[in-house]
């Protein structure tokens, strides 16, 4: 079924979007500017159809939305979900049970609660391209003018912080994917495409496409924390205030245990490939520059540590954090490297434990 589905888009897939236009989020376009690639408009719900029961999936929206990463949103219970709440309920001084318990409902939902998901209707300029066939070898990835996504289906799932196949569990079997396509999805808010002063790789319009707002509240240090799988950020007062499931290391590449700092945020970052550096590179593979995209090793940013040649960063596949390994690096969803990015600076201190 993946594939039928992905088969439906391709047609649509293409070209390269043009620039966005400023404009208010979720109101029609009152000119002929180009229309806004990154604004999703709510549809009305059919009055003949009944309301979802998705309590686990409006959790782990209204996690995500507060800062608690559930990872990859699928409306099911399991290690991240559960993290995702204990690490909300110490934040607000609840029981740190990791049980979706009625008071952590309420202190999550608050008195008008936000739905699970909600209909929308995909953007063309959203639709368009360029997408691309992304190979396994890193050599050949170099030789690609950039590693976006796939195809409209993954930029879909990586706009909503979920995964293809969970859009495809959301949807009737007959749907189909294209401009101005009305899909059911998790009820991530549009954000509006940041505008950065130098900004010269479209650092805003990335933010944009990950639903990632640009303004975030600032980090005194960071914990990342080896037995429970997380980076947990907290501000000046030692208040926990996100946190993230993460993978990191492995027996060939242990995670860097010690007190270090962050050196830089690189942004939409070409990737730097030195065969010599991976224990399980290719005897044949040479070094080779690899170009921006989330399909990126690094995914779409690399914040890098005082400890040389490692960092933090996103992933080309979200749905295997904190159930692989790394090069002793600590790997991120993309949307919560994004936002992480957007927490720290030069100087943050970062604390890693086993």
């Amino acid at each position: 079924m993946l594939s039928s589905l992905i088969a439906l888009c391709a047609t649509a897939c293409n070209s390269q979007p043009s620039a966005p236009a400023p404009q208010e989020r979720g109101q029609e376009q009152q000119s002929t500017a180009p229309a806004d690639p990154y604004a999703f408009a709510v549809q009305p719900e059919p009055a003949n159809q009944p309301q979802r029961a998705d309590s686990i999936l409006q959790a782990q929206v209204a996690l995500d939305r507060a800062g608690f990463s559930p990872g990859v949103i699928d409306g099911k219970e399991g290690m991240s979900f559960t993290d995702a709440l204990r690490g909300f309920q110490q934040a607000r001084g609840l029981p740190e049970s990791g049980k979706y318990d009625e008071a952590t409902a309420k202190a999550l939902l608050g008195d008008n609660p936000q739905p699970a998901t909600w209909l929308v209707r995909i953007p063309e300029g959203f639709a368009k391209g360029p997408f691309f066939a992304i190979p396994k070898d890193l050599n050949d990835q170099a030789k690609l003018p950039a590693l976006g996504y796939r195809n409209l289906l993954e930029r879909l799932a990586e706009r909503f912080h979920t995964r293809p196949e969970a859009l495809l569990a959301l949807n009737p079997a007959n749907t189909k994917v294209g401009p101005g396509a009305i899909i059911r999805v998790p009820a991530i808010a549009n954000q509006p495409v940041a505008r950065i002063e130098g900004d010269d790789r479209g650092w805003g319009e990335t933010l944009a496409s990950l639903a990632v707002a640009a303004g975030q509240t600032q980090a005194d240090h960071i914990v990342v924390d080896k037995s429970e799988g997380l980076l947990k950020v907290y501000d000046d007062k030692d208040q926990l205030i996100a946190q993230f499931p993460a993978t990191m290391g492995s027996q060939h590449d242990p995670l860097p245990i010690g007190d270090w700092t962050i050196k830089g945020v690189s942004r939409n970052p070409d990737f730097h490939y030195n065969p010599d550096l991976f224990w399980d590179a290719d005897e044949s593979d040479k070094k080779a520059l690899l170009k921006p995209g989330p399909n990126g090793p690094v995914g779409v940013v690399w914040i890098d540590l005082s400890k040389p040649h490692y960092g933090i960063h996103g992933t080309p596949e979200p749905q295997n954090i904190g159930r692989t390994e790394s090069h002793g690096c600590i790997r991120l969803t993309n949307w919560d490297a994004a936002r992480l990015a957007q927490m720290v600076k030069v100087g943050t201190k970062a604390h890693f434990q086993p």
